[in-house]
This record gives C-alpha cells, sequence and structure tokens, in this order.
C-alpha cells in the first residue's frame, strides 16, 4: 500500500506536535513529525535504538550531550544509542522531518 500522510497512523504530542506513523515494527520505526515554533521534547536516551533524523523543512535544533546542532533542510544527523540528546524548534516556522529508529525506540526512550 503506498502511503501517505492522510492515510497512516497520526497523533498529537508535547505542546501541539504532530507524528504520522509510516511504519512501526520491533526492528524499524518510520516516521514523519511536525513540531510548530517554540517547542522541545524532553532530555532523553535510548538504551537500544540508534534514531536517525533528517529535516525536511525548517531549521532544527539538536543538544546532544551538552553540544548545539543546527541542521536545515536536506541534513540529517544520526544519534547512537546512550547518547543523551534533546530535539527543539527554536525558529518562527514548523520544522517538519523524518525520524528513523532501529530497532524500535518504543519502550525504550529514558527521560533525564
Amino acid at each position: 500500500m503506498i502511503k501517505n500522510l492522510s492515510n497512516v497512523g497520526h497523533f498529537f504530542w508535547g505542546d501541539n506536535c504532530e507524528r504520522w506513523e509510516f511504519l512501526i515494527s520491533d526492528d524499524l520505526i518510520v516516521v514523519q513529525e511536525k513540531m510548530p515554533p517554540g517547542t522541545a521534547e524532553q532530555m532523553h536516551f535510548h538504551k537500544k535504538a540508534q534514531q536517525f533524523f533528517y529535516i525536511l523543512s525548517g531549521i532544527a535544533t539538536f543538544n546532544v550531550e551538552g553540544q548545539l546542532f543546527k541542521l536545515k533542510a536536506n541534513e540529517g544527523i544520526s544519534i547512537l544509542p546512550n547518547v543523551m540528546h534533546q530535539f527543539s524548534n527554536r525558529e518562527e516556522e514548523d520544522l517538519n522531518f523524518l525520524l528513523i529508529s532501529q530497532p524500535t525506540s518504543k519502550e525504550d526512550r529514558y527521560n533525564i
């Protein structure tokens, strides 16, 4: 089946952030997320999952173990297991990105 934003699982999280679930399995997660201006997730890490974030539009600010990185459209960052990280949108436009987790990050998130 061809998947798009209108026919996959969708929910809101945090402060009006959105998530569309394209693939959810024990081995792999592929989602698209949207974060409005001024939103952030909590600092956390994963014991097993490695993650790759790919920016579709907007500018993302990553805090990776205290070091800040700004990513713009068509840039990505890889986060290995046991690395503390936080993702935020400090800009004035929506931030849209793909998040790929392998294996699943479900039940493998430890908030700081």
